[in-house]
């Protein structure tokens, strides 16, 4: 679908259809109220009404707003793409709109078909985008931002929803490689020899049953007098069985979105590098496989971290955190932020917490946890906090190493695996640091908002919304 951003000489071009979002009030005043009236339309949010004779999409929404905007374009193109019309037209009548418009349209028009041997006809061509407004210059910078965002989150939901067999280290790798030659990146990924050398043995433990050795991957964006320097950490587990510690046949379903934090870390390089922002930024990855077989870690060794401490195995199914202990330790030693994230669909604790649309963050700063959540909701992206204590990391204590890598208690589970991950950053470092679990964010089986079946790429909007208020 080609996207047109044209200004207010347009408002009468002709398209095949023109889609208007209408409030309940917007309806009684309507030209075609009447019509409207017996189709029994009534404006509710993101409910659809075609009135094909007049050559008009109508889509519910509760207000304006952006949060009802958003979703309300994603219903519409939906509705549009089951019609065989070729062209469209909005009208937008407010800048503060448009990234919400682009994103529903764009987010919502997604599909994964890559293994489909018959795929849909795509009739829907052109959406072109119609500004009323006289500011024209500065609306189209905000729809060129919007259209990069929005694309690199699609670009994001393509590597979630690749096939394990299809996207394994290696080819995690290769696809960094692709993206920073695209995208005038630096490159270096680690083998298992380098990670041997770099001491990564949790990482490497997690591993070594795999056909696939893992990578550790450092791609950097470094412009001019850039005015920060961001480091983000993925967790790229690009198959998860839960090792020894074997998940249930239907947990182990769906588990190729494991590696979605590694995924965003590569879409938010994505659209920093294209948006051109002056900020520094280092994405890391941990690309790893943890599968069952003879040479498979077992509950009950003692890992040595990159760090130096112990971990005590109680559970293979809890390496993600043991992947990123040592991607963490690596990262501050080779960079030195100003800000720190990590991203990862580290526990199921997380949805039972905050629900499946929730991305839960974690970390010390008031401050930067509050910045972080006006990022989030101005990105229409949902974010909460999940407090850290004192008596919770307790819970971590082993007899015989320096920490366990599960809790001692069944409870707590998405603040503990943060609090894991707590003892692997550097104290200089830890009111920089923020931890984000997308375990339920990251992949939906059932559309919501202007998510599709698969991966939503979530975490790229926010961040990327963060990172343009860096000053």
């Amino acid at each position: 679908m080609n996207l047109e951003f044209l200004n207010r000489t347009n408002i009468d071009m002709k398209t095949d259809i023109t889609v208007e979002f209408v409030t309940k009030d917007a309806i009684k005043k309507h030209e075609f109220k009447s019509l409207i009236k017996k189709s029994g339309f009534d404006g509710s949010q993101e409910s659809t009404c075609l009135l094909h004779e007049k050559k008009v999409l109508l889509c519910g929404v509760e207000d304006y707003d952006n949060d009802n905007l958003r979703p309300a374009a994603a219903a519409a193109v939906k509705t549009l793409k089951a019609t065989k019309y070729k062209s469209a037209k909005v009208l937008v009548d407010n800048k503060e709109n448009i990234a919400a418009f682009v994103e529903g349209f764009v987010l919502g028009s997604y599909s994964f078909d890559a293994y489909k041997t018959k795929k849909k006809d795509k009739t829907l061509k052109t959406l072109s985008f119609v500004y009323t407004q006289k500011d024209f210059k500065d609306a189209i910078e905000v729809f060129s931002k919007a259209v990069t965002t929005a694309d690199a989150t699609n670009f994001t939901r393509d590597l979630v929803n690749t096939a394990p067999d299809d996207l394994y280290p290696e080819i995690m790798a290769k696809k960094a490689k692709e993206l920073a030659k695209e995208n005038g990146l630096e490159c270096n990924v680690l083998g298992k020899k380098e990670l041997k050398k770099e001491r990564c043995e949790a990482m490497l433990a997690v591993g070594r049953a795999s056909r696939h050795d893992s990578k550790l991957i450092h791609l950097a964006y470094k412009p001019k007098n850039a005015k920060k320097v961001v480091t983000l950490v993925g967790k790229g587990l690009t198959y998860d069985s839960g090792g020894l510690s074997l998940k249930p046949a239907t947990s182990m379903v769906t588990m190729k979105m494991d590696k979605a934090g590694a995924c965003a870390v590569l879409g938010i390089m994505k659209a920093v590098s294209e948006l051109k922002l002056d900020v520094e930024v280092h994405g890391f990855i941990g690309a790893v496989e943890n599968m069952i077989g003879g040479d498979a870690y077992k509950p009950d060794d003692v890992l040595v971290s990159r760090k130096g401490d112990t971990i005590e195995v109680r559970n293979t199914d809890a390496e993600g955190r043991l992947v990123l202990a040592d991607v963490l330790d690596y990262a501050q030693d080779k960079t030195n932020p100003d800000y720190l994230f990590d991203f990862a669909t580290l526990t199921g604790a997380c949805m039972v917490a905050l629900g499946q649309y929730t991305t839960g963050v974690m970390g010390h700063s008031s401050k930067l946890k509050h910045d972080l959540g006006k990022a989030s909701k101005k990105a229409g992206e949902l974010t909460a906090t999940l407090p850290f204590n004192k008596y919770l990391k307790k819970q971590l204590k082993s007899e015989i190493a320096d920490i366990c890598n599960i809790s001692n208690k069944p409870y707590g589970g998405a603040i503990t695996a943060g609090l894991f991950l707590d003892n692997f950053i550097k104290e200089e470092n830890k009111d920089k640091w923020l931890h984000f679990d997308i375990a339920g964010s990251a992949y939906t089986e059932s559309p919501w908002d202007v998510n599709v079946y698969g991966g939503t790429g979530a975490g790229v909007r926010f961040m990327t919304e963060f990172l343009k208020s860096v000053k």
